[in-house]
């Protein structure tokens, strides 16, 4: 323990500010828990889980308790997610029939318009 009184009560303030810090922290895991738990369950409300949970992370990044590039990479994984399991729900388009790949309709190519240039 410190013996100067500034000490002191700097060491008080970063227990208070440490303890503030790990339940803010941990109200982020939680709400990007029940997201996660949501989208494995394919819950009905799991957009408005997710913007709770993006709005937790920014809070706690406002507040100091996360680096911003963590947070960032959070809801970046959340979000992707959130739209694979949107695609999965989703049933995929059909491919069209008869149609080329690359230039359909295209009659001239590259090669030939390079020739009549010169």
């Amino acid at each position: 323990m410190a013996n100067i009184a500034s000490s002191k009560k700097d060491a008080r303030r970063s227990a208070v500010r440490a303890a503030r810090n790990r339940s803010l922290r941990s109200s982020v895991k939680t709400k990007v828990t029940r997201f996660r738990r949501g989208a494995a369950e394919e819950a009905e409300n799991l957009d408005q889980l997710a913007v709770t949970a993006v709005a937790a992370l920014d809070r706690a990044v406002a507040k100091g308790v996360l680096h911003a590039n963590n947070a960032a990479r959070k809801k970046s994984r959340l979000m992707k997610r959130l739209n694979a399991t949107a695609q999965a729900a989703e049933p995929a388009p059909e491919p069209q029939r008869g149609a080329a790949r690359g230039s359909a309709g295209k009659t001239e190519t590259a090669r030939a318009r390079k020739g009549r240039r010169q």
